[in-house]
């Protein structure tokens, strides 16, 4: 590798569904194995850790006061991401040590919204296992907003991996045009995109997003099936009635700056996908259009954008 080029990866896979010591595990064993593959960069799909609430859709998550939802929500918050707690800690210490940039999703349960609500939240890791952005998604998209709050802006934020400039967001954040546009005023050149797991989610805003940002995008997606289901679970029984064969199918895919595929849509395989990237590709492919730059007006067109943390109280001592 030269420090022109990047070896990425997406690791399309299942968690330990609703374990979140058991899917931490399993990240960590996947930093290894990336990293001897010589991976610079690697991302795992939205809300992997510990999960995707899969079960909303199925059990008739909308009736209101449903003992069902109690149980299972209340099990989803025992389980999520509490960074204050440590819950990170072995995986800030594999990534340190494997020299490796991670972008991991989490239902990330944070104390400073009072710690009895979840977010689905986009952490990034550099090489030295520091926490460097913690992006709350900004919108739940349908079911979701039965189980996560709503993010903010904090997150929108980019930062440098070699000779790239990374962004990230989550799942149909990244059909929200201004938060796309607020990465790329940034100087994003290489966009991750998580996803829980659908082909159909990525096959067509992959390349879109590639070309309309002169960048690489690598969409990760996860995988679940109902046989993957622990019989710890709440509501098992039920669970293996209503749910359906396969959730999370994948759709682990990667476009370069002229939006061909580098890698297609992987489907129903638990794989990490790897390519080498290059960023001439960038300043070849920006030479006729850049978002941000030469293309950009903003005499007549610009973004504001609020990046503080929204908290319900403030205190002062």
């Amino acid at each position: 590798m030269t420090a022109d080029t990047l070896r990425i990866a997406g690791a399309q896979m299942a968690p330990v569904w609703l374990d979140r010591n058991g899917t931490l595990a399993k990240v960590i064993s996947t930093i290894h194995a990336a990293a001897d593959d010589g991976v610079q960069l690697l991302a795992f799909p939205e809300a992997f850790v510990p999960g995707y609430p899969w079960w909303i859709e199925w059990t008739d998550g909308a009736r209101f006061d449903a003992a069902v939802q109690k149980t299972l929500h209340a099990h989803y918050l025992d389980q999520a991401v509490q960074i204050e707690a440590g819950h990170l800690g072995d995986v800030c210490a594999a990534v340190r040590g494997r020299k490796i940039t991670v972008v991991l999703g989490i239902i990330e349960r944070p104390l400073d919204r009072g710690g009895h609500s979840v977010y689905a939240s986009l952490v990034t890791i550099d090489t030295e296992g520091a926490i460097v952005n913690v992006h709350r998604k900004l919108m739940p998209t349908y079911e979701e907003r039965l189980s996560w709050a709503p993010g903010d802006g904090h997150g929108l934020r980019t930062c440098r991996v070699g000779a790239f400039t990374l962004g990230a967001l989550n799942c149909w954040e990244n059909w929200m045009p201004l938060a796309r546009a607020s990465l790329y005023g940034q100087g994003e050149d290489l966009h991750v995109a998580i996803w829980p797991g659908s082909v159909r989610n990525t096959e067509d805003i992959t390349r879109f997003m590639a070309r309309e940002g002169r960048s690489y995008v690598m969409s990760v997606s996860g995988l679940l099936r109902r046989d993957q289901v622990p019989e710890q679970t709440p509501h098992f029984e039920l669970l293996q009635r209503v749910l359906p064969e396969v959730m999370g199918e994948g759709g682990t895919c990667i476009a370069g700056p002229d939006a061909r595929w580098i890698v297609a849509p992987v489907a129903h395989e638990e794989r990490i996908v790897v390519a080498d990237i290059a960023h001439r590709r960038v300043r070849e492919e920006r030479q006729n259009f850049d978002a941000m730059g030469h293309y950009g007006r903003p005499d007549v067109l610009q973004l504001e954008v609020n990046r503080e943390r929204q908290r319900g109280v403030r205190f002062r001592d």
